[in-house]
C-alpha cells in the first residue's frame, strides 16, 4: 500500500529514510494521475521493504508541492537520502517508472 504523503508527514516520511523514495505527485481531478495511480500501487506492494512509494494530493498539500515546484500532474519524483535523483512528468508505462527505480537500489 501506498503511503499517503502530506506537508505534516513528509519531512518524516520522505526525507529522513535511507531507502529510495518515490512521491507521487497527484489530484482528484487529474486524468492522467487516474492512469499513474494503480501503478504507484502496484510498486509500493512489490517494493516493499526495499522502498518508501508514497502519494501526495496537491490540492491538499500545497506547501510541498510548492517546495519542490510541481507546475504539471503527475509528476513523480525520485529521492535518495533526501534529494531528488529523478524525475518523470506525465503519464508512463510502469517499466519506465520502475526502471528508475532500480537506479536508485
Amino acid at each position: 500500500m501506498a503511503l499517503e504523503f502530506t506537508d505534516g508527514n513528509f519531512q518524516e516520511e520522505a526525507l529522513n529514510t535511507d531507502k529510495p523514495v518515490i512521491v507521487d505527485f497527484w489530484a482528484e481531478w487529474c486524468g492522467p494521475c487516474k492512469m499513474v495511480g494503480p501503478l504507484v500501487q502496484q510498486i509500493a506492494e512489490e517494493y516493499d521493504g526495499k522502498a518508501v512509494v508514497g502519494k501526495l494530493n496537491v490540492d491538499l498539500n500545497p506547501e510541498t508541492a510548492g517546495k519542490y515546484g510541481i507546475r504539471s500532474i503527475p509528476t513523480i519524483l525520485y529521492l535518495k537520502n533526501g534529494e531528488i535523483v529523478d524525475k518523470q512528468v506525465g503519464a508512463v508505462p510502469k517499466d519506465v517508472l520502475v526502471k528508475k527505480l532500480e537506479a536508485q537500489l
